[in-house]
């Protein structure tokens, strides 16, 4: 069981037999009354944020979440479809509840999954991935500054803004975790 000062920013809790992770993490000191924490938790199922405060005394269940290397193999319109490169285990995950994943990835990339009771609960990808252009407007004279910014579609179809310098063809790192321009990757 953990105490509400072990709640730091990324532990992983159950309540009512859901998995929540710990977001934000707060801790107000009352002299003599011990202490209040406060939290805000992301249910790992539904993807609700919630705030909770626990006193000092007050015991959190830890999940039990695991995680699993698994390569991308497809999405059929409804689910997306991995499998475990080591055991040829295959699951699927709801688009809808990873509909950014096919943004990011292509077919036989490797992702992390969490499981939670047996079941995926969340995919996990990589920070930065590379991705190539395959269509952006072309540069016109006298608009090379790298503050000039344009579109760029990628060839998962995410479309990032990205410096006037990148062409079609070229290769960019794209952060997952707001889709922006990261650098161009070296060929």
């Amino acid at each position: 069981m953990y105490q509400p000062t072990d709640l730091k920013k990324g532990t992983i809790i159950q309540i009512d037999g859901q998995p929540f992770r710990v977001v934000e993490y707060s801790q107000k000191v009352m002299g003599r009354g011990g202490s209040i924490v406060n939290v805000k938790i992301k249910n790992l199922v539904t993807g609700a944020l919630l705030p909770k405060t626990y006193k000092g005394q007050d015991k959190i269940e830890p999940a039990e979440v695991s995680n699993q290397t698994a390569q991308y193999l497809y999405a059929d319109g409804d689910n997306l479809h991995f499998m475990n490169p080591t055991t040829f285990e295959q699951f699927s995950v709801a688009l809808a509840d990873a509909e950014d994943v096919p943004k990011f990835i292509h077919d036989g990339d490797e992702v992390q999954l969490q499981f939670f009771d047996g079941r995926v609960i969340n995919v996990e990808l990589p920070t930065a991935v590379n991705l190539r252009v395959t269509y952006t407007e072309n540069v016109v004279k006298g608009d090379t500054s790298s503050s000039v910014l344009k579109d760029a579609t990628t060839d998962t179809g995410l479309v990032v803004k990205v410096p006037a310098f990148i062409k079609t063809d070229d290769e960019i790192r794209v952060d997952t975790r707001d889709g922006s321009y990261v650098e161009r990757v070296k060929g």
